[in-house]
């Protein structure tokens, strides 16, 4: 029998990505999206199916996650096998001009989801995606035995869907698991978050369209992997017998002045002029250094992370110089093409 997933979050990185994961794997999927007028499916456009079609795997639903009857509704009508809960306002930055949204949209859709299973009495297996913010100031390396010490409205938000993912694991014996996911990046990754803020403006400074690009924090240390690798963890999660939590990253870190100084000198300019800090984008409580102990994921799962920080740099600039007409440099579109095109070819960027 075809297995089904629902995934909330599905047009962004993570969800985009999984989703195709799971239709290579024969799943029938199963994806919420919010009534939103700036709503957009680009991320997923490539695999869209007419629903009135015979054969269709692919099927998207409009609903409110803040509201427990239409979860309800909604998983009955399903009756999914997985639950992958993606969806999030995932900006740290953000979450300081916005806690009360960030707290709306991260902690309660997480609860309400829980309290369904519970309700219901569904086997449905279900998937938190936490995040590596939750260590905060703790010092790296960080595993799942690690203190959390969250430093932002973001990172709180988190830490309360994880510990009620716990708690619901326990108290009502609901397979529920949770995903400590680092930085991990792709061609479809958020414009406004750093790496991706990166390439798109080299791809701009060698278009000349833009000429200089404004950052905060050059010292800030983070763990970036390749993003499909890591939605390929979240399903390896979902099929162990017990659920558990797993810290997933690569055990590398760089600083955000190494991304751009590698980023700038695969297309041969000098950082250095075209880089300017602009004070706007420090936190006001920032997260100096993060860098994951997956040993856990690595035993358990067998997962190991296969994509290096340099290619996914290299990825995601060809990618988006492609974008904007010009001709990449293409060492990561080789890269893609010979070593990680099974599910993920290169042309599905978009």
């Amino acid at each position: 029998m075809t297995k089904k997933a629902l995934i909330t979050g599905i047009t962004g990185q993570d969800g985009s990505y999984l989703a195709e994961f799971l239709l290579y794997k024969g799943y029938e999927v199963h994806g919420i999206i919010r009534k939103s007028s700036n709503f957009t499916t680009t991320r997923i456009d490539h695999l869209y199916q007419d629903p009135h079609e015979k054969g269709t795997t692919l099927f998207l639903h409009y609903d409110d996650l803040t509201s427990l009857e239409t979860i309800n509704s909604l998983i009955s009508r399903i009756e999914p096998d997985e639950i992958y809960n993606l969806g999030a306002q995932s900006h740290v930055h953000t979450s300081f001009q916005l806690p009360e949204y960030t707290t709306t949209i991260n902690s309660v859709a997480n609860t309400k989801i829980l309290e369904v299973l519970r309700q219901t009495g569904s086997k449905a297996k279900f998937y938190q995606a936490s995040s590596s913010e939750m260590f905060g100031k703790t010092s790296p390396p960080q595993s799942e035995k690690s203190t959390m010490a969250p430093r932002s409205p973001y990172a709180i938000t988190k830490l309360y869907s994880y510990w009620m993912t716990i708690n619901y694991r326990e108290a009502y014996n609901i397979f529920a698991t949770n995903g400590i996911l680092f930085n991990h990046e792709s061609p479809r990754r958020g414009e406004t978050f750093v790496t991706r803020k990166i390439t798109k403006a080299i791809a701009k400074i060698k278009a000349g369209i833009q000429e200089k690009l404004y950052l905060g924090n050059l010292e800030s240390k983070r763990d970036w992997g390749f993003a499909p690798e890591y939605v390929e963890a979240m399903w390896q999660m979902l099929q162990l017998d017990h659920p558990d939590d797993f810290v997933l990253g690569t055990g590398n870190s760089y600083t955000v002045k190494e991304c751009v100084a590698y980023a700038f000198d695969y297309v041969n300019l000098d950082w250095k002029k075209h880089v300017e800090i602009d004070p706007k984008y420090f936190r006001p409580t920032e997260v100096n250094s993060l860098e994951a102990n997956s040993a856990k994921a690595k035993n358990n799962l067998q997962w190991n992370p296969k994509v290096s920080f340099e290619n996914i740099i290299k990825i995601m600039i060809d990618s988006d110089m492609q974008e904007l007409g010009l001709t990449p440099v293409g060492e990561g579109k080789d890269f893609i093409d010979k070593n990680y095109n099974v599910w993920y070819p290169y042309n599905n960027k978009l």
